[in-house]
């Protein structure tokens, strides 16, 4: 899978996985945009320009235990009448009994997860080097959001990387749930992991629409995508629209 950088000993897996999957873009790579999940993808975790105020997953009432993915994306409605949030986690596991529990975290179960985004998050602009604030991104908010939302999940899907000799024998011998994914830890830590066709066509069977057997296109999906202009993604936010940006637009500066 190629040469991977140096790490000191002290750093741990899990650390390496953030790292790598900081460099992944905001769009989850490979994942399709379809009828099923028409919204906008936002990469929640790791996120190394805001360490204080990232997402996490919570449940109804539950105000200490939270879920902190490696790897957190987010699929935001694009109905302001009907917001919530599909959710797509990353979970490094360097023992068994780590994905033991991280599996328990995730188990279908009759309530309802929640996905907390903190107000400064949304206020945020999406890369350090923009000015426009993430939520100006999600059709779902009408205006600016004066404090934390809270969003039911839709949807989940977790992919699990594991250590080659664990990842073989549950290959061999275990049997995943629908929401569940697996691979070897190091695809997740190679450079450029996310540019990866095999990585690419593992992610985009974690889709929503992979489920079914076809789905009829949203109109104007299948135009061609604008020619960019001259200025590069990073400068092209910094105007200020009286509309949030469209899915093309979007598109085009993540990938």
């Amino acid at each position: 899978m190629g040469d991977y950088p140096s790490y000191p000993a002290c750093v741990s897996l899990d650390s390496r996985v953030r790292r790598s999957l900081a460099t992944w873009p905001q769009r989850p790579p490979g994942m399709p945009r379809t009828l099923k999940q028409p919204g906008t993808w936002l990469r929640a975790r790791p996120d190394n320009w805001a360490k204080a105020c990232q997402p996490f997953l919570k449940l109804p009432g539950s105000r200490h235990l939270r879920t902190l993915p490696d790897g957190l994306w987010l699929h935001f409605s694009a109905d302001p009448a009907d917001p919530y949030a599909d959710i797509l986690c990353i979970e490094a596991c360097s023992t068994m009994n780590n994905l033991l529990d991280k599996r328990s975290r995730f188990a279908p179960s009759i309530g309802c997860m929640q996905v907390y985004c903190p107000q400064s998050w949304l206020l945020a602009p999406t890369l350090p080097e923009t000015t426009l604030p993430r939520w100006r991104l999600l059709p779902m908010f009408k205006s600016e959001p004066v404090g934390p939302v809270v969003l039911p999940v839709r949807d989940i899907r977790v992919l699990y990387g594991l250590k080659q000799e664990h990842y073989e024998g549950f290959a061999e011998s275990q049997m995943p749930a629908a929401h569940e994914f697996f691979c070897p830890m190091d695809a997740l830590m190679q450079p450029d992991g996310d540019k990866d066709p095999q990585m690419q066509a593992l992610m985009a069977r974690t889709s929503a629409a992979a489920n079914f057997l076809s789905l009829p296109e949203p109109a104007g999906l299948d135009q061609p995508m604008p020619r960019p202009s001259a200025r590069s993604p990073a400068s092209a936010p910094r105007r200020r629209a009286s509309s949030p940006p469209s899915m093309r637009y979007i598109d085009s500066l993540y990938g």
